[in-house]
């Protein structure tokens, strides 16, 4: 009770002195960003102000009532004023980011995206929830040039289900061969006892019988080497003729529709053939040691698809067909590797489902013609053509591959899955199989007991 009373004592004395009341000095709060200024009017006549931070706030008095405060930089600060009147004046003052161009900049860039901005102290948190993890890393990006640190507290939302594309690619091959060889050979036993053979020896040919023939009591025999395909030989005079007259015609046809799903934007390749061996010989310290590396062939599809805003898909596409080439592969040390004849295409194409495109096309048209003849004698009239052999050969190939990408959903539970036709049931039950889907024998009735017969 002693103290109480002292202090109230000390209060009226002060107030006595002139001491300014307690009811005299007030606080407010303030909030500011950097780069900007406010005025404060004061009510009376300021006598002195002061700040406890002035790389903050900035405090100028611009008349006797009026207070020009200036944020310099982030952080808090405390602006005392001292009115003529004794009353003291408190400003907490908190100076900010200037977060308006900050948030323009986010709502310019990303208007579909939900990104808000907070600021604490010399740092900036975005938080909000963005559609993917690229946009909220672009973001932090943008702002990172405008405030010391950037903190990411963006969620990233569930990403819709992919797309599912199918690809649909055919390769279309024709290949036609027509060939045509006409040739005569003569061969004269013994006619006008002279023995002799006249031939342009363009064609080969298997190893035939042996030809005899007399001339004066004297025999003559010839090992044919082309017997051609049209042969006559009359004894009496010695004279046999050889003649080759063929025509050939040869079609071959290549039709491969690989067909490949994969989810929008990811790769997807698969390869249907095989590898064959092809030795590699080996330098540096295993020098001459040779070693198999297998190289693969036929039927391989690779593919990237992204589908665009414009509702289209674009597609880097590289199909591709190869077969082993036995006659044109190369032997060495005692190794045959056979060559490959490929077809690829590789390209990036835009189109939209279900449409098709023509990525590829090949049309070779090629003759050969190969005449030989005997000088002189070929240039007899009607007879010259025995002395002539000529040989022609036309290949044609053509070649297209079309691609046809398609958005695709997956098979319901209910509904059919699709699967080779099979000519014949896959697997017929057998007897052991019809035994068991009957099931297990029945057990039979236990025969009743017979009835006792009267005396």
């Amino acid at each position: 009770m002693k103290s109480i009373v002292q202090a109230a004592f000390w209060l009226l004395a002060a107030l006595a002195a002139g001491w300014p009341s307690l009811a005299e000095t007030t606080s407010e709060e303030l909030r500011m960003t950097v780069g900007r200024s406010i005025v404060v009017d004061y009510p009376t006549d300021v006598r002195q102000i002061s700040t406890s931070d002035p790389s903050v706030v900035d405090a100028v008095a611009v008349t006797t009532r009026e207070i020009l405060l200036h944020g310099k930089a982030h952080g808090s600060a405390t602006i005392i004023v001292w009115a003529k009147t004794g009353q003291r004046t408190f400003y907490n003052i908190t100076v900010e980011h200037n977060l308006e161009p900050i948030r323009r900049l986010l709502k310019e860039t990303f208007p579909n995206e939900d990104i808000r901005v907070q600021a604490a102290r010399d740092s900036i948190a975005l938080v909000g929830k963005v559609s993917s993890k690229e946009v909220a890393e672009r973001a932090v990006a943008e702002v990172a040039p405008l405030a010391k640190s950037v903190t990411s507290n963006l969620q990233i939302a569930t990403p819709p289900i992919d797309k599912q594309i199918i690809l649909r690619v055919k390769f279309a091959e024709l290949d036609r061969n027509a060939g045509s060889a006409v040739g005569v050979n003569l061969i004269s036993t013994g006619a006008g006892n002279t023995i002799g053979r006249a031939a342009t020896g363009q064609f080969p040919a298997p190893n035939p019988n042996t030809l005899s023939g007399q001339s004066s009591g004297a025999s003559s025999t010839f090992t044919l080497s082309d017997a051609l395909n049209i042969f006559a030989f009359r004894p009496d005079l010695n004279l046999a003729a050889f003649i080759k007259a063929l025509q050939n015609q040869d079609v071959l046809q290549i039709l491969a529709e690989p067909n490949l799903v994969t989810s929008n934007g990811k790769e997807a390749s698969f390869l249907v053939g095989g590898e064959f061996p092809v030795p590699v010989l080996q330098g540096g310290a295993n020098s001459g040691a040779v070693t198999v590396q297998f190289r693969e062939f036929g039927i391989r599809l690779t593919f990237l698809p992204t589908i665009t805003g414009n509702d289209t898909i674009k597609l880097y596409v590289k199909p591709e067909v190869s077969t082993i080439d036995i006659a044109n592969g190369v032997s060495i040390s005692g190794f045959t590797i056979p060559a490959l004849a490929t077809r690829r295409m590789e390209t990036t194409i835009e189109l939209g489902p279900g449409q098709s495109f023509a990525i590829g096309g090949l049309i070779d048209d090629r003759v050969t013609d190969s005449i030989q003849k005997i000088p002189g004698l070929s240039s007899i009239p009607v007879l010259g053509a025995l002395f002539k052999s000529r040989s022609e050969r036309k290949q044609k190939s053509e070649l297209v591959v079309l691609v046809t990408p398609e958005i695709t959903l997956p098979l319901s539970p209910s509904d059919p899955k699709p699967g080779p036709e099979m000519p014949k049931s896959f697997m017929e039950p057998t007897r052991f199989d019809k035994n068991f889907k009957a099931g297990p024998p029945k057990p039979q009735a236990a025969a009743k007991p017979a009835k006792k017969q009267g005396p």
